[in-house]
């Protein structure tokens, strides 16, 4: 019997030690300073003593606070929620709560009252930038003065509104603005919390501009809905490619898809998979096809041998799609193609003139792709343009290739700066130097570039044509500002609406008829396509380069002319007759010609609103509100964002009696404002940013005067008086 006591004793002794463990932990009373020495209420006590004490836990930040309809209690390594009045979880993330909770949610005394806040109207609960959005508070058994203040995704302080709480209740009204994604609200009362609500609203942003005027207002979204009819996708080796197409042939190639790019990345998530099928393209000697494969239509990727400048596009497309995504592992991924690309189109003979120091190409009309001279037999035995090399090809150097390839090296400078090789990328910068001064020597006339220098037959050049890719040479950031102001006149010049509905010329004045043979196609008489048609392709890059450089009612006077003629025939296309008549090539043609509506959207975002991304995902932003230049404006609210990312810049534009009101919300971490001032202003305005005044420089650009200075990036509002 002794014996059978002994065997049994250690499990008798566990036993023991399991019912002391699962006993009630009432059986040690909170109200014991030695066993409770930081006075925690229940189930905090218990959950807390069950979970190792300050051993496991440490010890408490403070007392329980209400979050989410929860009481919570911060400890020195976890967070205990009291699920009700008996039950708590444990949640051991003490490192994550800087980049989970507001810092005042941890740092503030606890209030002795309970608040709750909530939306009043459920369907603002998804908002957008610098929109009201009302709160409705609930603060049992109180009346007198409150505090909400509201935290965007990051966690940054946004706004901090007073609110007289009456038998507890009232309603505050805040606007939404700061980093996108779930907002925080917290409520305070005597300088204590009394409540806090982890997603009161969620901040989206989609690209959009109301400026009460209705041509205006109109004009984004009806582009939009012209450029969302040109998406071409399907899949192409086991990956799907998404794509704009040509308005007038339902390929994806390279030129129309990065034109296009300026301004869908406004709207289109995916920037990326299209240029990665490019690079997957990409030949031995890096250059690159014109279209790409698409099998369901049994094409294969080809190249239009008489065109130059599908090098340098690439890396056009390449850096404007970084920009909206911010991937800078991607950017990296692409770096070797781009490399490949710039060495091949200056140094391959066929696209690089050693004597001139210049890129090459036989005698186009601008960046067109059939050449100078009859209608020829293609290699199939059928007439066609002059689509290829000859022995009688007449060579020459075209300026549009040149001043793209001088942009696509200044972005090659940025990128290498970035992720790659920093000395490479101001070997590049100097080198697009170099190039602008060999072209300005060789081509600039004194009012714009002339269209085609040749090689070998001078009496083929013309000083007076004036082609479109001057238009283009506005935004590319490689002119002068007097080179700039120059072809604007030029343009302007030859407004004569007597003998063209618009200046927007492809070329101007055009060439004699049959002078390039297109088979019977469109081009080949004065007035159509790209000899001497109406291009709104030309019209938008003409004004945001009126907008840059200083005839911003230039501008908007496009931008008008272009919403009236879209609104009155629903619909646009690449190029129009001189009368007005639509062009229409073939049967392939759009009626939603992505090209010229994406550079007219381009004009609206970043030249009348002036947003200008100067690294990527609106981090680092140049901001030049320009709608001073429209006495009929008053009241502008501008949202653009980039759905590859969360980058965004929203703004409230604002005339008043004596002022100008800038209301301000993003992404951004730097902020460079240039604001332009109406013409009744004078030089010394006073400037108030969040209501302390700062001083700031004036700069002129021809008659306009802008009132430029930085911002912190949590700016909210800017005053400027006069």
């Amino acid at each position: 019997m002794l014996m059978l006591r002994r065997r049994f004793r250690p499990l008798l002794a566990l036993w023991i030690l399991l019912l002391i463990a699962c006993a009630p932990l009432g059986a040690t009373d909170p109200a014991d300073p030695v066993a409770n020495p930081h006075g925690l209420a229940e189930p905090f006590f218990r959950t807390w003593r069950t979970n190792g004490g300050e051993a496991g836990l440490g010890a408490p930040l403070g007392g329980p606070r209400w979050v989410d309809e929860y009481q919570v209690q911060f400890f020195s390594q976890a967070l205990i929620t009291a699920v009700d009045a008996s039950r708590a979880v444990v949640e051991r993330s003490a490192s994550e709560w800087p980049t989970r909770y507001p810092a005042d949610l941890l740092s503030l005394p606890v209030a002795p009252l309970r608040a709750s806040v909530s939306l009043v109207d459920i369907h603002e609960a998804l908002a957008q930038p610098l929109l009201p959005v009302r709160l409705a508070l609930r603060v049992e058994g109180y009346s007198g003065p409150a505090e909400v203040r509201v935290y965007d995704a990051q966690l940054r302080p946004t706004e901090t509104v007073p609110v007289q709480v009456a038998d507890g209740r009232a309603q505050v009204t805040v606007t939404a603005r700061g980093r996108l994604g779930p907002q925080w609200a917290l409520v305070l009362v005597d300088g204590q919390l009394a409540g806090a609500q982890s997603q009161i609203f969620v901040l989206e942003a989609n690209t959009s501009i109301q400026t009460g005027d209705a041509e205006l207002d109109a004009l984004y979204p009806r582009l939009h809905g012209f450029m969302q009819q040109d998406v071409v996708s399907y899949a192409l080796h086991g990956q799907m490619v998404r794509g704009y197409r040509s308005p007038d042939n339902p390929l994806l190639w390279l030129r129309d898809h990065v034109y296009q790019g300026r301004s869908f990345r406004y709207f289109e998530s995916d920037m990326t998979s299209l240029l990665d099928a490019f690079r997957a393209a990409q030949r031995e000697d890096g250059s690159f096809p014109d279209v790409l494969d698409y099998p369901e239509r049994f094409v294969q990727a080809t190249r239009k041998e008489v065109e130059s400048d599908l090098e340098f596009l690439f890396v056009q497309g390449v850096y404007e799609a970084w920009q909206a995504s911010g991937d800078d592992v991607w950017l990296q991924g692409q770096l070797e193609a781009m490399r490949r690309a710039i060495t091949y189109i200056t140094t391959n003979p066929l696209r690089w003139d050693a004597e001139r120091g210049l890129v090459r190409r036989p005698y186009t009309i601008d960046m067109w792709d059939f050449a100078y001279g009859p209608t020829t037999i293609s290699p199939d035995g059928k007439p066609a343009p002059r689509h290829w090399i000859t022995p009688d090809t007449i060579w020459g150097t075209f300026h549009g290739d040149n001043t793209g390839l001088a942009q696509a090296l200044n972005l090659m400078a940025l990128m290498e700066a970035r992720v790659g090789d920093a000395a490479r990328g101001a070997a590049y910068a100097q080198q697009a130097q170099q190039i602008m001064e060999r072209l300005n020597q060789l081509a600039w006339n004194g009012n714009f570039y002339t269209h085609f220098v040749p090689e070998d037959a001078p009496e083929l050049q013309s000083d007076q044509q004036l082609s479109l890719s001057n238009a283009y040479a506005l935004n590319r950031g490689v002119l002068s500002r007097s080179q700039g102001r120059a072809i604007i006149e030029s343009y302007y010049q030859r407004r004569d609406f007597g003998r063209a509905f618009a200046e927007w010329y492809s070329i101007d004045p055009p060439f004699p008829a049959g002078t390039y043979g297109m088979a019977g196609g469109k081009g080949e008489n004065p007035g159509e396509y790209v000899n001497g048609g109406i291009m709104p392709l030309v019209g938008g890059e003409l004004a945001r380069g009126a907008f840059r450089y200083g005839y911003e009612g230039y501008g908007f006077d496009i931008l008008r002319r272009y919403a009236a003629l879209t609104r009155l025939t629903d619909a646009t296309y690449l190029w129009y007759y001189p009368d007005g008549r639509p062009g229409i090539s073939g049967p392939d043609t759009l009626d939603t010609d992505g090209w010229g509506a994406g550079a007219m959207l381009a004009a609206l975002i970043e030249g009348a609103a002036g947003v200008r991304d100067a690294q990527s995902c609106m981090r680092d932003v140049i901001l030049s509100p320009r709608w001073a230049a429209d006495a009929s404006l008053n009241h502008v609210r501008v949202v653009a964002r980039y759905p590859a990312s969360d980058g965004y810049i929203a703004y409230r534009w604002q005339r008043e009696e004596g002022a100008l009101r800038l209301s301000l919300s993003g992404s951004a971490e730097l902020l460079y404002i240039n604001l332009l001032l109406p013409n009744e202003a004078p030089d010394d305005v006073q400037l108030q940013i969040d209501g302390v005044t700062v001083e700031a420089g004036i700069a002129r650009i021809g008659p306009s005067r802008y009132l430029s200075f930085s911002v912190p990036a949590d700016v909210r509002e800017i005053l400027v008086l006069y």
